[in-house]
């Protein structure tokens, strides 16, 4: 585990400092969802449940109780059970959650009727967020139920709920040490396959051979899934900002557009590549591509402490719409463009997003309407692109069907920025090289 147990423990403590007093917080394990008869989709379990106990079973309920005298950490999982564990694999049990995972006391979650109740009790406050699970919202409101039908006889139901996510995602926000370690070994993996599809990338080779090249190479170097479903656009298809339909053929003289990366021990990457697919950039591709890299450079350049969130996609915004005007893709006054929103014709996207165990990672960009300022430990993505679909009559049509998108991982560090990705190269030049390398 590349997360030592103190942390979770550290983790949880820090959580606790920021509840109201005579609160508790309560925490369900991600469902197991059925993908057809008999079947289940892998398990992957609920982040911020990860977060807080680093436990990656199923059926599992988490207690966080500040001041408890018989310990605050209370975990709720299986039970071991020899006959099951054949079947479908191990079990921590309760003996293991807290051996293992460092719980002060742990139940089976057969019994969690009879004894999450009574730790409820006599609670002024329940930190939970309601909605994200309904089945398991309708099983907590019953157990505050039962303590509200024993009012007249003395018990003291909760007053109120509070949202959890507050404060716990702010606190996800900031990465560890070892969180920022285990991002960039993610980073570096997701790199070595981009290289990898340059390399086996060939015309009449269908989209779909392509993924299992970076399927191949997530799971050869530890990653053993990845962290969203990969895009793998060909031509006029890299045109679609979320096309995962991955079945055309990628055709002589197009560009394919690849957005993959693998999620290593809990965390998540995040790599767009946009490559000729015989290995040769196009004038006209080449032309929108290096625009893309330019705009990708000043926005990374603008990640730095003190800088506000939205600071890296104005600078690539403006590089954008600078370089539209001269391609003759936009005309108008840059300001006048930009403020009428017209560039979103080709580039209707931000510029990044937060990463970490979530792709699209949690945290506010916001702060009391004012965007928030970048900190060591934060991390990004940066990802401008452009998109000029065959259908669009305003553009000239050499550039019709091109769709270009650079994206990098980027972590806030003290002096400035790193950059986890930059092993899949970008340049035009180092493109070519690697592509016409493999092919000799």
């Amino acid at each position: 585990m590349s997360i030592a147990r103190q942390e979770f423990a550290r983790r949880r403590r820090n959580l606790m400092a920021h509840m109201e007093e005579n609160s508790i917080a309560i925490l369900s394990a991600a469902p197991e969802r059925t993908r057809n008869r008999d079947v289940e989709y892998p398990y992957r379990q609920d982040s911020d449940f990860w977060y807080l106990s680093g436990f990656s079973e199923p059926g599992a309920v988490m207690a966080l109780i500040p001041g408890r005298e018989h310990g605050e950490f209370v975990l709720f999982c299986r039970e071991r059970d020899p006959e099951m564990e054949t079947w479908n694999g191990y079990r921590a049990g309760p003996d293991g959650a807290v051996e293992q995972y460092g719980a002060d006391d742990a139940f089976p979650i057969n019994d969690i009727d009879d004894i999450l109740p009574g730790l409820i009790e006599g609670r002024d406050r329940v930190y939970h967020d309601l909605g994200r699970d309904p089945d398991f919202d309708r099983q907590l409101m019953g157990w505050v139920n039962s303590i509200r039908a024993r009012v007249r006889s003395g018990a003291h139901p909760p007053g109120e709920f509070l949202a959890l996510t507050h404060f716990l995602h702010d606190q996800r926000l900031i990465k560890s040490a070892a969180e920022l370690r285990t991002m960039r070994k993610a980073g570096e993996i997701s790199a070595a396959a981009h290289v990898r599809a340059m390399e086996k990338c060939r015309p009449g080779m269908y989209e779909y051979q392509l993924e299992a090249e970076y399927l191949h190479e997530f799971m050869r170097r530890g990653a053993r899934f990845p962290a969203y479903p990969a895009i793998v656009g060909g031509g006029a298809n890299g045109c679609i900002l979320h096309y995962i339909e991955n079945s055309a053929k990628l055709r002589d003289g197009d560009l394919v557009l690849v957005d993959a990366g693998g999620e290593y021990q809990y965390y998540a990457s995040d790599i767009t590549r946009t490559w000729p697919v015989n290995g040769r950039f196009s004038p006209e591709q080449q032309a929108i591509y290096e625009l893309v890299l330019a705009a990708q450079h000043a926005a990374i350049e603008q990640v730095r402490p003190g800088n506000h969130w939205n600071r890296p996609h104005e600078e690539a915004l403006r590089v954008l719409v600078r370089g539209m005007k001269d391609l003759g893709l936009l005309e108008g006054d840059e300001d006048e463009l930009i403020e009428q929103d017209e560039y979103r014709r080709y580039f209707m996207h931000r510029t990044g997003h937060w990463l970490g165990l979530d792709v699209h990672d949690v945290g506010d960009y916001k702060i009391h309407d004012e965007w928030r300022v970048l900190e060591p430990g934060m991390v990004m993505t940066v990802e401008p692109g452009l998109y000029i679909p065959p259908h669009d009559r305003q553009a000239p049509s050499k550039f019709r069907g091109i769709g270009v998108r650079i994206e990098d991982d980027v972590a806030v560090t003290r002096k400035g920025h790193e950059v986890y990705t930059e092993g899949a190269p970008k340049e035009p030049r180092e493109i070519e090289k690697l592509i016409r390398a493999a092919r000799q």
